[in-house]
């Protein structure tokens, strides 16, 4: 699998995931549960969206 999330775009994804998920505990809302998907799409540096559309962030070409 190549990574098509890179740099910024990984970073920001893993902080907002962060967020997302801490706004669901604080309001004890179950919505809070979908920052886990920008959450481990920033770990695995993978996104499925991506791929429809040819979009690739990251600079660097490794095979995973």
């Amino acid at each position: 699998m190549n990574s098509n999330v890179g740099g910024i775009d990984r970073v920001l994804r893993i902080i907002v995931g962060i967020i997302i998920i801490a706004w669901g505990v604080y309001t004890q809302n179950r919505w809070g549960a979908i920052g886990v998907v920008p959450l481990v799409t920033g770990f695995i540096r993978w996104c499925p969206a991506y791929l429809p559309f040819g979009l690739n962030s990251c600079k660097v070409k490794d095979e995973r």
